[in-house]
């Protein structure tokens, strides 16, 4: 019955001290595997007809974060890092919500991990985690307990607004800001029940500005199902000081309807 503890039944509130999402673009074939019955892959087809799939690597400095009916004064602060495949999840009506599918989460706390492993399907994993901000760089390092995600990256937050990566698919920064996580909602797939569990983000004064990233080093696509693919850079979006929480999950049938 564990399951039914995972569908994110407490409500959670928090403060980005920063977030740094990198999208990545890989081929649609590749990414199908990865998205459970119910969800189809969010896609892109950039202005030579090529289609593109996404994969977004996020680290987040989290402040007090804690269930929203406490005070802030009893929240913790954690470091978070995910991966997560853009996804689309058809409802009645013909509305579509845009979200992610967790693919990996890996955190500084193992308090954190387990806590999230009981009440969610995050996959959170512990992690090493450091970060600092030096002038206008802001760097994370994460060493992964298995070595499957290991990232160190430094923005340049001075660049903002910054030009798209080099080889980035998207035509222009509006598009490329149509892919700047994380979404409006996540989604994981209930295999007990065949049901979706969506959840819902609340955040005040959201505007990720697009910014120079340098990433030595990335494993995450070296391993897995993704290994020996090349993804590409498509953006790479900050956002600090704001505001943020998870609403509790809901329960929807694969055809989107409310449980």
């Amino acid at each position: 019955m564990r399951h039914l503890l995972q569908r994110h039944p407490v409500p959670i509130r928090t403060r980005f001290a920063h977030s740094l999402v990198l999208t990545y673009a890989l081929p649609p074939r590749l990414l199908t595997p990865l998205v459970p019955p119910g969800l189809t892959l969010d896609t892109y087809t950039d202005p030579v007809g090529t289609e593109h799939g996404f994969v977004a690597a996020a680290v987040v400095d989290t402040r007090a974060l804690r269930p929203a009916a406490l005070p802030a004064r009893f929240g913790r602060d954690f470091i978070l890092t995910g991966y997560r495949v853009f996804t689309r999840f058809p409802t009645p009506g013909g509305r579509t919500m845009r979200g992610l599918r967790i693919l990996r989460s890996d955190t500084d706390s193992r308090l954190m991990a387990a806590g999230g492993n009981l009440l969610s399907r995050y996959h959170y994993r512990h992690a090493r985690i450091g970060t600092r901000v030096v002038g206008d760089t802001l760097e994370f390092k994460v060493l992964s307990g298995d070595g499957h995600a290991d990232l160190h990256v430094r923005a340049d937050l001075g660049s903002a607004p910054a030009a798209l990566p080099p080889g980035s698919p998207f035509a222009d920064a509006r598009a490329a800001r149509r892919f700047a996580g994380p979404l409006p909602y996540t989604f994981e797939y209930e295999e007990q029940t065949r049901s979706m569990i969506v959840v819902k983000a609340t955040r005040t004064e959201w505007r990720p500005v697009p910014v120079s990233v340098e990433v030595p080093r990335l494993t995450f696509f070296d391993h897995g199902p993704l290994a020996g693919s090349r993804p590409v850079l498509a953006n790479a979006f900050h956002v600090a000081d704001i505001d943020y929480g998870w609403h509790p999950g809901s329960r929807r049938t694969l055809e989107g309807a409310a449980l």
